[in-house]
């Protein structure tokens, strides 16, 4: 009888050990999409839209977009409602979602970070988890850049001398902002947080002022407004997902990675957990998905015109429109953020939360 040739089998790599903590880029997994013979059409159709949120803001205004271009280049061109669904910091819509809805191809919802947080979504009130959903796409931030002013800077790295002023908007700092917590833990940086600005206008407002030395933006047209006074610097930045790996926004331009600055310093389950956490929470931001047990016909209909619009510089146009960083992703690197922040330990969350503690940063 003839010898069958031995195959060793390989053990599937988890996602978490795929992303390398510190190093610059996060791999995310490619999931193969089977093609369909007969893609579906929704000639006739309605499809809603749930969004978690009140109409007007970022997700709303995120979401109104990708339904008119889906409405526009889904086979049949069905007709699109949004239903604002706001409370609970978008739980009420989700759970909407997860408990009302079909799983026909009608029915589809736009999220945040909010709600991709386990935080939020693991309280006994909730009743979705977003790493079931079949996710369409989504679109990340474009990165956040932390600016210092030159004459502070050598403070940031001299214990004796007073230390640098981060400021902050009220509440906790948002994640972009949070490079300077992480510097503080990691890097042993000399900086103290002064938190209740109430936009990022005020706080740009207070850097010129010598009211603070240092703190973070997303917007482009204020970075390049401060780097034209000659008395500021891009002291590094949190980076966006490009083709499944973080890397450094080119407009900002001296401001390296920010992981890449702490990659030696990141050591241990724990922390390291609570890094890649963070990182994802940089990028991620808005996301669009089908619920749970959607027919995979269905799914790679919607995923087909979502790629088209990666590609589209009428659709990226007027999302910059609505947020000057806006920057879409795959639902590839969609889900595999997702699945990351959902998979994180919760003392590595809880690590974060202290970490901020420490500083003087109190949570909700």
């Amino acid at each position: 009888m003839r010898k069958l040739a031995k195959v060793e089998a390989r053990r599937p790599v988890p996602l978490r050990e795929r992303i390398a903590c510190g190093a610059p880029l996060i791999a995310v997994l490619t999931f193969a999409t089977p093609a369909c013979a007969q893609p579906p059409s929704f000639a006739g159709k309605t499809i809603t839209m749930i969004v978690g949120a009140g109409s007007g803001g970022g997700t709303d205004s995120s979401g109104r977009l990708i339904a008119q271009f889906l409405a526009e280049h889904l086979p049949g061109k069905p007709a699109f409602v949004v239903r604002n669904m706001p409370g609970a910091n978008g739980m009420t819509g989700m759970n909407y979602f997860t408990q009302q809805t079909q799983p026909d191809g009608l029915s589809i919802t736009m999220g945040s970070s909010s709600q991709a947080d386990p935080l939020h979504y693991r309280r006994p009130q909730s009743k979705y988890d977003p790493t079931t959903f079949e996710m369409i796409g989504g679109a990340g931030r474009g990165g956040t850049v932390l600016i210092i002013n030159k004459e502070a800077e050598k403070r940031l790295f001299d214990k004796t001398q007073r230390p640098v002023v981060m400021g902050s908007l009220i509440g906790v700092p948002r994640s972009g902002m949070q490079m300077t917590a992480w510097g503080i833990e990691l890097l042993d940086w000399n900086a103290k947080w002064v938190v209740g600005y109430h936009s990022t206008n005020d706080l740009l407002l207070a850097l010129e002022r010598g009211e603070i030395d240092m703190t973070s933006t997303a917007n482009l047209q204020h970075f390049q407004k401060l780097m034209k006074l000659g008395q500021f610097k891009a002291l590094a930045q949190s980076g966006s997902i490009h083709e499944g790996k973080l890397t450094a926004r080119a407009d900002f331009v001296g401001a390296q990675l920010f992981p890449e600055l702490v990659a030696k310093k990141v050591e241990g389950p724990l922390i390291t957990g609570a890094f890649r956490f963070w990182t994802a929470m940089t990028v991620i931001d808005k996301w669009v998905a089908l619920p749970p047990k959607t027919p995979q016909p269905f799914i790679d209909a919607y995923r087909a015109v979502y790629a088209n619009a990666l590609r589209d510089p009428g659709f990226i146009e007027m999302g910059q429109k609505i947020s000057e960083d806006f920057s879409p992703m795959p639902h590839q690197d969609v889900k595999a953020l997702v699945e990351l922040i959902g998979g994180t330990p919760v003392e590595s969350v809880d690590f974060i939360a202290g970490m901020l503690k420490r500083q003087g940063l109190e949570g909700d």
